[in-house]
């Protein structure tokens, strides 16, 4: 009997968390035109075909990412957002830094927040991780709000921290260890 492949490696009761595909470029785009205005300036995904491809193969073969679609399960699996673990560093720090996204279809609705608590478990679980960073700009109040509901703490802020859109911009950085989640102190 042939093997099938899961639909998604973790779900939730609203949706369903995937590796990023290089055939999801035509939805992954069209998602990020959309959703223009919600994103800027805080954040920039590729919005054409030949750009994903670059971004989505980095996710794919490169060890110190990974990438997740994040899927609306009510919805045919539609593309809701992405979570990426990135500057994933093992050995001694096993670490990694998460960045994110809803489309503007899907945002403000709770689909990130049960997202990113299905990526978290699974960093924490089958990637063997011990700790995970959010660095987020001042203004973004609803990445801020969103970690915070998500459980992680706010550990300190670094001035000129990234360079995005073309200047160096202030970051609040909040963290997650799995001892925080394991320990029930975390809303993940």
């Amino acid at each position: 009997m042939p093997h099938i492949a899961p639909r998604f490696l973790a779900e939730g009761p609203r949706v369903g968390i995937r590796p990023f595909r290089l055939d999801d470029a035509a939805e992954f785009t069209a998602r990020a035109r959309e959703s223009k205005d919600l994103h800027r300036p805080w954040l920039f995904p590729p919005d054409n075909e030949a750009d994903y491809a670059a971004y989505a193969r980095t996710l794919i073969e490169d060890p110190a990412r990974a990438g997740f679609l994040v899927c609306e399960k009510a919805a045919e699996d539609a593309v809701a957002g992405f979570v990426n673990i990135n500057n994933i560093v093992r050995g001694a720090f096993q670490s990694g830094a998460l960045g994110y996204g809803a489309f503007a279809h899907a945002a403000g609705r709770g689909l990130m927040r049960e997202a990113l608590g299905l990526v978290v478990r699974h960093a924490f679980g089958a990637l063997g991780l011990h700790r995970l960073e959010i660095n987020v700009q001042p203004g973004n109040t609803a990445s801020i709000a969103l970690a915070r509901a998500c459980g992680f703490r706010l550990e300190g802020f670094s001035p000129a921290m990234l360079h995005i859109d073309g200047a160096w911009r202030d970051h609040q950085r909040w963290a997650l260890t799995a001892e925080t989640v394991q320990g029930g102190a975390s809303q993940v």
